[in-house]
């Protein structure tokens, strides 16, 4: 993969805090994002880029990786801990293999359940059977895979008895199907791909508890998804009609004349969850005023102060 300067690419630099690079990131991706750019690839191309970057930069472990290997940092995510180092590591792959970049993360903890003795066994040599311990890892998923769920390929890297006895890391793939309208906090479980049991018991289960990203345009509300939309004084004033994007399209909205900064207008049915749980979106105006003003537009400005019967206070 060729390298990239995701610092230039966000436009801070490599000093930024961790909320510098989160704004920075914000107000490209609502500058280029494709639901507010249709039908123009170099928006869209670059939205990919500066979301690459910041699936990087955002994470502090893949930071570090990168300022301290530069081109090759992907080769530190490579790492495999020595035998007896009890762990999970996970690594996630997009829908199908499309648009989502890899990830991993670490839990600590031992993957032994064993139960009796240490060795499994008891005091008169009997061997014990006992089910395997049930493990737990975060599944990081964008908002728009939350939405609409599908099949998801995980890799984890398992701890596992080797040919000696003794432990090792080995590889383990999992196709998964995430429900649709899956909530930030959910647990998908995944019967017997836990800790093995041990004189033959079954294994547990595997656990993956679902944290939903951060999104550029959208920020949830339990299982409500806000956008906010801004608006000049004027279309709030006489009304417009505005293209919003949703996590299933844009749709084109009429916004009624005498809005208000705050108020907010529903799309049912665009949120997370199913059925009769399945929450809306919903549009907060966001009333925005011009700084600069020409000497005309003052004088327009102060001419309708003057004629207006309006009173805001």
């Amino acid at each position: 993969m060729e390298y990239r300067d995701y610092y230039k690419l966000l436009g801070v630099s490599k000093d930024a805090s961790q909320d510098e690079v989160s704004k920075a990131f914000k107000k490209l991706a609502r500058k280029y994002h494709p639901d507010l750019n249709p039908n123009d690839s170099q928006a869209e191309s670059k939205f990919k880029e500066i979301n690459e970057a910041y699936e990087v930069l955002k994470d502090p472990e893949k930071r570090r990786l990168y300022d301290s290997l530069g081109p090759n940092w992907k080769e530190g995510q490579n790492f495999q801990p020595p035998p007896g180092y009890e762990n999970f590591q996970f690594r996630s792959g997009g829908f199908g293999g499309e648009g989502f970049s890899d990830f991993f993360e670490t839990i600590f903890g031992g993957a032994g359940g064993f139960g009796g003795s240490r060795f499994g066994g008891d005091p008169f040599g009997r061997t014990m059977r006992s089910r395997g311990r049930d493990a737990e890892v975060r599944l990081t998923l964008s908002l728009e895979e939350a939405y609409r769920g599908g099949r998801k390929t995980l890799t984890l890297q398992e701890q596992a008895r080797g040919p000696d006895g003794r432990p090792q890391m080995q590889s383990k793939t999992l196709e998964v199907n995430i429900p649709s309208g899956v909530k930030d906090g959910a647990k998908i479980r995944l019967a017997g791909q836990g800790s093995p049991g041990i004189g033959g018991g079954p294994a547990g289960d595997l656990l993956l508890q679902v944290s939903i990203e951060d999104h550029p345009l959208f920020r949830l509300e339990g299982v409500n998804v806000i956008f906010d939309l801004r608006l000049a004084p004027w279309e709030a004033a006489l009304g417009c009609s505005v293209r919003i994007p949703t996590l299933d399209g844009p749709v084109d909205m009429t916004i009624p004349s005498g809005v208000s900064s705050g108020q907010k207008l529903r799309l049912a049915g665009k949120g997370l969850g199913k059925g009769s749980s399945q929450g809306d979106q919903f549009v907060r105006i966001v009333i925005r005023t011009p700084k600069k003003l020409t000497d005309r537009e003052r004088e327009l400005w102060r001419e309708l102060s003057q004629i207006s019967s309006f009173e805001a206070r």
